[in-house]
């Protein structure tokens, strides 16, 4: 699983994937303010790596949980995948 955030000046949006093959990654939880600051918490409480793409964040937010990622979004979230498995 990975946390994705927006930035820390307006209220924050975070929305956290889960990625398990051969299904796209999908939604498992998505929030802005106080619910998004919650995520990041629990995520760093449990060392899910985190990744602060404000653009990114908001295009995910839009999605239901459990759905999944939508092909429009397959490179841009392979990008960060791929960042944060190689911290």
């Amino acid at each position: 699983m990975s946390g994705i955030t927006g930035p820390s000046a307006r209220p924050r949006i975070a929305v956290a994937l889960l990625y398990e093959d051969p299904n796209a990654p999908k939604v498992v939880a998505s929030g802005q303010g106080w619910l998004g600051e919650k995520i990041i918490e629990t995520a760093r409480e449990h060392g899910v790596p985190i990744e602060e793409d404000p653009v990114l964040a908001q295009a995910l937010s839009t999605l239901e949980i459990d759905e999944e990622i939508p092909e429009a979004l397959y490179r841009a979230v392979a990008e960060v995948l791929s960042f944060l498995l190689k911290r």
